[in-house]
């Protein structure tokens, strides 16, 4: 990661009932969270961004691997340029890989879940 990158790069904040948290966040920020395209069995929709802005943005997900919890939001830390430069030295460094380097989609990339020395549970986002 360079200087100039952000460290995060995206937030997933887990949901049971997508359209019951939709409307949540929908009134507690008086805003309107924009439909994503369904992946890898995740129904999403995002908070409010401009794509190729550079800033980090994330939004609400329901999926099989994202449970809601006191626990808080799964945030996705940036691996760019390689993903595997990141998740090669996580067993070395202490943590335990939880899903190798696992394509998105094409334009978007790549994504890996690893827990960290203390425990918590991250994500990476790399393009490669």
């Amino acid at each position: 990661m360079t200087k100039n990158e952000n460290s995060l790069n995206w937030f997933e904040i887990p949901a049971t009932d997508i359209s019951r948290a939709q409307v949540f966040y929908e009134t507690i920020f008086a805003t309107k969270l924009d439909p994503l395209p369904e992946m890898m069995g995740m129904k999403m929709v995002g908070f409010p961004s401009e794509m190729g802005s550079g800033k980090a943005n994330g939004g609400l997900a329901q999926s099989d691997m994202h449970k809601p919890s006191q626990e808080g939001a799964v945030i996705y830390l940036n691996a760019n340029p390689s993903i595997e430069n990141v998740t090669e030295r996580i067993e070395a460094a202490g943590g335990k890989l939880l899903m190798p380097k696992t394509q998105i989609s094409p334009e978007i990339g790549y994504m890996a879940f690893f827990i960290d020395s203390e425990g918590n549970k991250v994500g990476l986002h790399a393009q490669a």
